[in-house]
């Protein structure tokens, strides 16, 4: 479904959805042509020119019928109970958990505060209901660092005891729970959550690390260059603390620090002229930014009736043909021709995301497959919620909703059937898996975030097969992490280019740093991209690198009273931070014979970085 086919249909849709929540959204004053880090340092200034009143979107208690009551207003009043600590990260995603437990392990830090807004840790694996990740074809060996894969690890082993009940098989080593074909592992998002759980019990156990669940940042107080005060509140009780910390890390969903720090970022596609992406636009547009989705599980119960109510906006959606299986069937392969006459096969919808294969295991662990949605169907496209008013966020999100109820309402009643008919009234919404009310995720899956004016930009040249013939990327000798995955695009394209192969890539650790603030780095998918190459960058794995690869660099910057940008002018130092890298297991050159695992690794891994022993040109192999 492109843009296009539903875009005419969408002015009097947010109209009418207007009506329905009883909302004026408020326009932000020359929204289109004000540059994303100008307007944020307009709001910063009127929220500290005004009275300590605060109105943000609490995002997961919004409700579809009443959306604007997730617009919530805390006021501020006396001084609020205040917390010093090393490291405060922000945001407790793939990139923020990882973070703090690379803060916190071996000779870290001795107390780190981390803050997220949800009830859950985890993003996109978790709140964001993704808990097929993206991942790469090396991920089982070489392709992620040493904790991503302990988190793999962790989840296998749950799911290898539930299929020993019963007197079943243990499995093999790499176990796929759902069997799907979008990812070589699956998990419900609650064990997921589970097991970065654990992998922090250690760190909360000492009190090394504090974990403020439910608070969200709102305010900023900077002062020669640095971070002094965060000021967070709790979306529940409205409680108030201000963090004080030596240094900090954004690892929110969207970036959120950036604005309220006044750090320079941009946010939706710049124009061609600025970054060289071919398919960038000509003209900047900060409105055009990836889809969000809500994604949701279901249960295959045969047999069954669990036709959920119309949700708003069904017959609209419907009608701009934007629920689409997309040519595949729901449980068998499809044959599909081609213009030029070649025949190809699409697997099963069904599987592309499937949880768990109830296969697996015995009957009393699971009687019925579980699948997770999150199709082109539920994408919601050219509604941005970075730098708008709180109501037209609420606004936006709860649309979200309505589309992703939408999908699934037509799965159950107008999905074409395999064995002909109409609809799968056995799919029953799983809110038990998803930890929320109505079924769908707890928070929006986010695509793209706010992004860091960085030293450097990574461009879609730097990464893309096209523009590279080597068997790797661009090299980067500040490397801190590596990543591999296609230009995934889900949105306005103005010219053909999203979906481009890429070559396995490095994270140089110029595209995590600035020059103005020196207790400040990313740590999630808002750093030093563009619109196109965020794409390749968004990912689970990559998140999760770029979040481990801040942390080493705050503890070494903290330890050594350096600002990043000092650590990176010297070749000395730089060593020093990717030598402490390889040795905790973090990948720095792609090696497709190199697992963190390997004795050799952390050698291999040195001797290619700093040049004494350079990769081969044509080949992934160390041998």
């Amino acid at each position: 479904m492109s843009f296009s086919a539903y875009h005419p249909i969408w002015s009097w849709l947010a109209a009418a959805f207007a009506l329905l929540c009883l909302v004026t959204p408020v326009k932000a004053a020359e929204d289109s042509k004000l540059k994303p880090s100008r307007q944020a340092k307009r709001d910063t200034q009127a929220h500290t020119a005004t009275s300590r009143l605060f109105q943000i979107v609490d995002i997961e208690s919004l409700d579809l019928q009443n959306p604007e009551a997730a617009c919530k207003s805390f006021a501020l009043q006396g001084k609020p109970q205040k917390i010093k600590c090393a490291l405060l990260i922000l945001g407790g995603g793939m990139g923020g958990v990882a973070a703090a437990l690379a803060a916190t392990r071996g000779s870290g830090l001795d107390k780190v505060c981390l803050i997220e807004e949800t009830a859950w840790l985890g993003g996109q694996m978790t709140s964001q209901g993704v808990s097929a990740p993206d991942e790469n074809y090396w991920v089982e060996s070489s392709g992620a660092t040493k904790t991503y894969k302990e988190l793999r690890h962790l989840i296998r082993e749950h799911y290898r005891q539930l299929g020993a009940k019963d007197g079943g098989a243990r499995f093999e080593p790499f176990l796929d729970p759902g069997n799907c074909w979008v990812s070589r592992i699956a998990c419900e998002p609650k064990v997921a959550l589970a097991q970065l759980e654990a992998l922090l019990a250690p760190a909360i156990s000492t009190n090394r690390l504090q974990i403020y669940s439910r608070y969200k940042a709102v305010a900023v107080k900077t002062e020669r260059r640095h971070i002094k005060t965060v000021l967070c509140v709790n979306l529940d009780t409205g409680k108030f603390i201000e963090f004080a910390p030596k240094f900090c890390l954004d690892a929110t969903e969207l970036g959120e620090l950036l604005a309220l720090s006044q750090i320079p970022y941009v946010s939706g596609a710049e124009a061609r002229s600025d970054t060289g992406d071919a398919p960038a636009p000509l003209e900047a547009n900060c409105e055009n930014v990836q889809d969000f989705t809500y994604p949701f599980v279901i249960e295959l119960c045969p047999g069954q009736n669990h036709l959920i109510a119309k949700p708003p906006f069904y017959e609209e959606f419907k009608a701009s043909g934007k629920f689409s299986l997309c040519g595949y069937r729901m449980f068998e392969n499809a044959q599909v021709t081609s213009a030029s006459a070649s025949t190809s096969e699409l697997l099963p919808f069904w599987q592309y995301r499937r949880l768990i294969a109830s296969e697996n295991f015995p009957a009393s662990s699971f009687a019925n497959d579980i699948a997770m949605i999150n199709w082109e169907s539920n994408d919601l496209r050219g509604q941005n919620i970075i730098d708008q008013p709180p109501q037209t966020v609420a606004k936006r999100l709860a649309l979200g909703k309505a589309l992703s109820l939408g999908f699934l309402y037509w799965l159950q009643t107008e999905a074409p059937r395999d064995d002909g008919g109409t609809g799968y009234p056995e799919f029953k919404l799983r809110a038990d898996l998803t930890g929320s009310p109505d079924g769908l995720a707890k928070f929006p899956y986010i695509r793209e975030s706010r992004r860091l004016k960085a030293q450097r930009t990574i461009v879609e040249k730097d990464i893309v097969v096209s523009n590279n013939a080597n068997a790797r990327a661009k090299s980067c000798h500040d490397s801190v992490g590596i990543g591999h995955y296609p230009v995934d695009i889900h949105g306005q394209q103005d010219i053909p280019g999203a979906g481009q192969s890429t070559r396995p890539f490095q994270i140089p650790a110029s595209a995590l740093v600035q020059n103005q603030i020196a207790n400040f780095l990313p740590a999630c998918k808002n750093i030093g991209t563009t619109h196109v190459s965020n794409g390749a960058f968004r990912l689970h794995p990559i998140e999760w690198a770029i979040g481990e690869s801040a942390a080493s660099l705050a503890v070494y910057s903290l330890k050594h009273k350096r600002a990043p940008w000092r650590l990176l002018r010297n070749r000395k130092i730089l060593r020093q931070v990717q030598n402490n890298l390889v040795k905790e297991g973090a990948p720095l050159v792609w090696f497709d014979d190199l697992p963190p695992e390997d004795n050799a690794f952390a050698a291999g891994q040195y001797l290619a970085i700093t040049g004494i022993m350079p990769p081969e040109k044509n080949s992934l192999a160390f041998r």
